[in-house]
């Protein structure tokens, strides 16, 4: 179940030998964590509950074949650790990490999936999982993982971690891009068209637009086209709509405070 052999691997069953003891045997004076697994593989659950048995410090409280039930034993056994796998029938694991967060019991969960998709990882940790390892990885990486969730930590093996940040980065980049493009888009605008805007925010008509403005009704017609294709749409309530998710109302107003 657990086979991989790797330098990562070593590294962790070599550290897990030569752990600080102190805090180690700190834990054996305390109370045992509490741990509750979900996985809908029986036999793979099985497993996981044995090995995780067989560590001293750690009691697991209740498995479940599926998310729906494991969240009426979170609520029943409030444990410090939910180990959870990512693909199930009926609740997926993205789901059930939402419902964990929201019952503001102070569960840590650590995912241990079959996939290690960028997208998922990212997800996963974004809505709260404080770990994410592979099913396929040695059965003392999964134990180091769980150490380390226990102890209020996150933790990411090195093989995901590079990956995850990569992805983490494109994010950014791609948000960063999106509202930059936003911004540019009101930017573009000339400052009578500002002015055709703000009227037409105001649900002035453009007969109105004309008359407020002293021009013509064919130059707001001019006015209009050239914003619509500034802004990217189509009509009159999509340039609205643009205008005021995008804060063009509030920093008019800061414009004619300042006049």
């Amino acid at each position: 179940m657990y086979s991989v052999e790797n330098v990562e691997t070593k590294k962790i069953i070599k550290g897990h030998i030569e752990k600080d003891w102190g805090k180690r045997m700190r834990r054996e004076f305390k109370s045992k964590t509490k741990v509750l697994l979900i996985d809908d593989n029986y036999d793979h659950l099985a497993g996981v509950s044995e090995l995780v048995s067989a560590e001293g410090m750690f009691n697991v409280v209740g498995t479940s074949t599926n998310a729906t039930m494991g969240m009426s034993l979170i609520k029943k056994y409030h444990p410090d650790v939910v180990i959870m796998d990512m693909n199930m029938p009926e609740k997926n694991g993205l789901e059930a990490i939402q419902e964990i967060e929201k019952m503001n019991l102070g569960v840590r969960v650590l995912v241990l999936s079959g996939y290690d998709d960028s997208d998922l990882i990212f997800r996963a940790m974004k809505l709260g999982a404080k770990g994410y390892v592979l099913k396929t990885m040695a059965s003392a990486q999964l134990i180091y993982a769980l150490e380390e969730v226990a102890d209020g930590k996150v933790y990411l093996p090195s093989s995901l971690t590079s990956r995850f940040f990569e992805y983490f980065q494109q994010q950014v980049i791609e948000e960063k891009t999106e509202t930059v493009q936003e911004d540019n888009y009101l930017s573009f605008l000339t400052a009578r068209e500002e002015e055709v805007l703000d009227l037409l925010c105001q649900g002035v008509t453009y007969k109105g637009v004309a008359e407020k403005l002293f021009i013509s009704d064919t130059t707001v017609k001019t006015h209009v086209n050239n914003i619509f294709q500034k802004l990217q749409v189509n009509d009159r309530t999509q340039a609205v709509l643009y205008a005021i998710n995008n804060g063009f109302m509030k920093k008019r107003t800061k414009q004619l405070v300042k006049v």
